[in-house]
């Protein structure tokens, strides 16, 4: 008896110091955090918060000119309804746009409305590394960064509370206006201009959905960073009583310990009680209840279908009267497609087997439609298998378009700028302008797409040089390309 309990005394010291070495461990990696982690959050939040002021002031300008158009319309047929439907508008648009450039930070206050993981966890992490700077052996400069990026992270909170305030606004005008000019016959084109309004309403939404789904996407750093102290038990602690989740639950501070289930029904009395209910309904009591558990099933499907489709989560749940262009509101780089592409030709009279390696930087322009530029290198490896001889044959400057029809398959055209001659340094095209011929292309194209995080879609195209007729010496007017986007 008294062996086994030594040994059990010993297992439980070396466990003990185990997790003391561990947590020595996690504070020791902790304390040599990288500086560059707060700066980065702060520029991060920084630019995210100068591109909420710039584009709500863009958004409320466009949307005070409608009004003004709209105004200017109504008033022609019914002054007095245009003078009480509008009376003091033109203000109110200049007052929240006063009042986004304005925002103060208003203090660590707690984060509020749609919750987003990520944010709760910064906003929780920067407030206990301030309240604990001892674990990063903090120095003057280093607490000044803490202290900084957490004042940046306060003011784009306090801006996106005010940018909930401009939507919640813009919301009201929007139903104001359809319900007041609903009254009118289509013959005062009314609904020309209160369509243009409810575009505007609509990507104001889908902007600031953009810009929360930006903040809410931790990097490498950030996420190492997390994952360092969600180890503490201090953190743990803190993120109970002082995280986003914690207030919207209103979680008692011993949440997950078994004096917090005290009181709760257990899982057989639940189902004491279900079977009390299936027995009272009879031998049908049974399928009743599965037959209602289909039913709510498929009307819960229905509804987050709807609420998938219905505004992108963004908040507006009107259905727009037109079809969204889900590029407008990404940021330009995110609009941008990288590709490259590889067309082989075989040798003739005028030139060897040759292969051209193409390079394109392709802009969406909505949906359905990318126009981009590029340039090709064409190589050539020779005239057989016993005679190869890598050489530069050629080289291109390109242009296209690329507008979807149905499905994978998409309308393809360009223009292109070719030098089909032989060169040994890249200044000879360069010099040589006039041997430079022109190319117009159209034709089809097939892109597949992918769910790697390199190459996004394969891309095959098969186009018609329309000029290939007036080019000396004449080109293949058939031209087949692969090609990848990334």
């Amino acid at each position: 008896m008294r062996l086994r309990l030594c040994l059990t005394g010993i297992f439980l010291s070396f466990a003990v110091i185990s997790l003391a070495q561990q947590l020595d461990s996690t504070v020791d990696r902790i304390a040599q955090f990288p500086n560059r982690l707060f700066a980065k959050i702060k520029n991060k939040t920084d630019r995210l918060d100068q591109q909420l002021t710039r584009q709500t002031e863009k958004y409320l300008e466009r949307l005070a000119r409608k009004e003004r158009k709209l105004a200017r319309k109504l008033y022609a047929k019914d002054s007095a309804t245009a003078k009480n439907l509008f009376a003091g508008s033109q203000e109110k648009y200049f007052e929240l746009e006063q009042k986004i450039k304005n925002v103060e930070a208003g203090g660590n206050k707690p984060l509020s409305g749609e919750y987003l993981p990520y944010i709760d966890s910064l906003k929780g992490s920067l407030s206990f590394l301030e309240k604990n700077q001892n674990l990063l052996q903090a120095t003057g400069g280093l607490q000044n960064k803490i202290a900084g990026s957490l004042a940046s992270f306060n003011g784009l909170q306090a801006k996106l509370q005010a940018t909930e305030q401009v939507k919640e606004f813009i919301r009201e005008r929007k139903q104001l206006l359809k319900e007041t000019l609903s009254r009118y016959e289509n013959s005062l084109g009314l609904d020309k201009y209160l369509n243009e309004y409810n575009r505007q309403v609509f990507y104001y939404s889908a902007q600031l959905r953009e810009y929360k789904e930006l903040l809410n996407d931790p990097g490498k750093l950030e996420q190492k960073a997390l994952a360092l102290l969600n180890k503490l038990p201090a953190f743990q602690e803190f993120m109970r009583n002082n995280s986003q989740l914690a207030g919207l639950f209103n979680l008692a501070g011993n949440y997950g310990s078994p004096e917090a289930l005290q009181g709760l029904q257990t899982r057989d009395q639940v189902m004491q009680l279900i079977q009390g209910q299936v027995s009272s309904g009879g031998a049908n009591g049974m399928a009743a209840l599965q037959s209602n558990l289909e039913s709510a099933h498929q009307q819960l499907d229905q509804f987050k279908d709807k609420l998938s489709r219905l505004g992108q989560g963004s908040g507006d749940i009107d259905m727009p009267n037109f079809k969204p262009n889900q590029q407008k509101t990404k940021p330009f780089l995110k609009r941008l497609e990288l590709g490259t592409n590889m067309q082989t030709a075989r040798t003739n009279y005028f030139f060897p087997t040759t292969t051209d390696l193409g390079l394109s930087l392709g802009y969406r322009l909505g949906n359905k439609a990318t126009a981009g530029i590029g340039a090709s290198y064409k190589i050539g490896w020779g005239s057989g298998i016993n005679h190869i001889h890598v050489t530069s044959e050629g080289m291109a400057l390109r242009s296209f378009l690329d507008m979807k029809l149905k499905g994978n398959f998409y309308l393809s055209g360009g223009y292109e700028e070719n030098y089909q001659q032989p060169f040994n340094n890249f200044q000879v095209p360069a010099r040589d302008m006039r041997a430079w011929q022109h190319s117009g292309l159209i034709g089809a194209s097939k892109m597949v797409s992918f769910s790697g995080k390199l190459i996004k879609k394969t891309k095959v195209q098969l186009l018609f040089d329309f000029l290939s007729f007036y080019q000396s010496p004449r080109t293949a007017p058939l031209k087949f390309r692969v090609g990848y986007n990334f």
